[in-house]
């Protein structure tokens, strides 16, 4: 959650920031209410007319990008109309209040028997899991499992300062993981990039690891660049880890994206609950699962790799209820929504939606390199997201020029470094997804080819000024 600070003009008087509505809005309000401006950090004196207030909010927002042509951003931008009907028909059910809601658990609880079918759980019916408002709220779950489960078997010499849990994990990790080992007190050791390689290498993992090791996350789908991390050749780097040492390391698959993708075009691609060592998966309902946000899910092979004490038992709603989040109320709208995509896509559904993001991506891609400006990092062929930069004899614009003057057209297109060991390389990213159609792909180059002509004949990349430079950063 972004951290915002209260309002410039918090005092009365005349110099107070406020917002003059335009007198043909809304209905004519016999007090005066539409010849006083509300103010814009305090709560106004008295009412406003709901026509008023909705056209004064509106207006506002309409500065706001456009989410369709965010191609920054993973999450799901559009929904079939049914769902939005549905999603508003739930928007006041609690989703923890199970007893009073039980036909809504109930969809949750199918969910989670899909997604442990879909990821070859060994026993569907042993597999726990549960929605979240997002992976971001899934990794923690994860970890926290990953750190109890760590703590029960070093409870003769935890806690003591010989014994810091740490986690392993590449450098390239979604910022949460970060947050969690701050949080929850963990040691992140991260695996740095090399050369062309842009996220977790197996065997540095492995070598990462010691008797203090909680877990390794591998990222099936990596926010930097879009490329799968290889859990099967970490999972097996692991197993010749416990035969030489004796230490049994588990695996968690942060799976936001590609979990929702890889079980669909990517089928022969051991990841998930095949390989023994993965002891939990998460992903985003709200990303590749096709869902508005916010939602998540986080899945444990069984209920041994979910310590009991962590899960809560509360009745003052009603029933019995276990629960294991880091929050209480939320709507179950986006639950109901999940299952309905579920129910309406079926896995053929999801295979062609994700085969068309792919087929985008793949193909923008290629349009993107056959410029001559840019040389391509991945090209869209796991996540339906690629990652380019300049090419080498490209001196009058850098990634940034590029991100703010598209900006100018409508696209929001991430400029960024890349972590240690690559901080030198800077980057454009595309990410696909469903709604960004061959169309608007062709649109975009369009675009794009009509801004090189004019920064080609720049003098230099106006984002090395800081003066200047107003890109985009991500």
């Amino acid at each position: 959650m972004t951290l915002h600070k209260g309002g410039t003009h918090p005092q009365d008087g005349p110099q107070e920031s406020r917002l003059p509505p335009n007198p043909f809005f809304g209905e004519a309000d016999p007090v005066g209410g539409m010849a006083s401006a509300p103010p814009r950090h305090r709560l106004p004196d008295g009412p406003l007319p709901p026509t008023t207030a909705y056209q004064l909010v509106h207006d506002e927002l309409m500065l706001d990008g456009n989410a369709r042509l965010n191609l920054a951003t993973f999450v799901t931008t559009w929904m079939e109309p049914q769902a939005g009907v549905l999603m508003a028909e739930c928007r006041d059910k609690n989703m923890i209040d199970k007893d009073e809601y039980p036909r809504t658990a109930e969809l949750e609880r199918r969910c989670v028997a899909m997604l442990a079918d879909l990821w070859h759980a060994p026993d569907p019916q042993a597999t726990v899991g549960c929605s979240t408002t997002g992976s971001s709220e899934a990794c923690m779950l994860a970890g926290m499992a990953l750190k109890r489960r760590w703590a029960k078997r070093n409870a003769d010499r935890y806690p003591s300062r010989e014994a810091r849990p740490n986690l392993v994990m590449g450098v390239n990790v979604q910022v949460c993981w970060e947050k969690f080992c701050n949080f929850w007190e963990v040691e992140a050791r991260q695996v740095p990039m090399e050369g062309d390689r842009y996220h977790l290498d197996p065997e540095a993992a492995a070598a990462l690891c010691d008797e203090n090791t909680i877990g390794v996350v591998a990222v099936l789908g990596s926010t930097f660049d879009g490329s799968y991390e290889p859990v099967a050749e970490l999972c097996a780097a692991l197993d010749a880890l416990q035969e030489r040492t004796g230490l049994d390391i588990p695996v968690h698959v942060d799976g936001a994206s590609g979990a929702m993708v890889a079980p669909f075009l990517d089928e022969d691609l051991a990841w998930d609950f095949r390989k023994a060592r993965v002891a939990s998966i998460n992903t985003s309902g709200h990303k590749y699962g096709l869902v508005y946000p916010g939602v998540g899910w986080a899945l444990w092979r069984s209920a041994e790799e979910l310590p009991e004490e962590l899960v809560f038992r509360v009745n003052y709603l009603g029933g019995d209820m276990p629960t294991f989040a880091l929050n209480f109320s939320r709507p179950g709208a986006q639950v109901v929504a999940q299952y309905y995509t579920f129910l309406r896509l079926g896995r053929e559904g999801y295979r062609a939606v994700q085969q068309a993001s792919r087929d985008v991506a793949c193909g923008l891609a290629e349009r993107i390199e056959g410029l001559g400006d840019f040389e391509l990092l991945t090209r869209g062929d796991e996540l339906p997201v690629f990652a380019f930069t300049t090419a080498a004899d490209v001196t009058a614009y850098d990634v940034f020029d590029v991100s703010r003057r598209m900006r100018e057209r409508g696209w929001l297109v991430p400029a960024y470094t890349f972590p240690a060991n690559r901080q030198d390389l800077s980057v454009l990213r595309v990410v696909c997804r469903n709604g960004f159609s061959a169309d608007l792909a062709g649109m975009f180059v369009d675009d794009l080819e009509r801004l090189l002509r004019e920064l080609r004949r720049q003098r230099g990349p106006l984002g090395r000024d800081t003066s200047k430079a107003t890109a985009f950063h991500h």
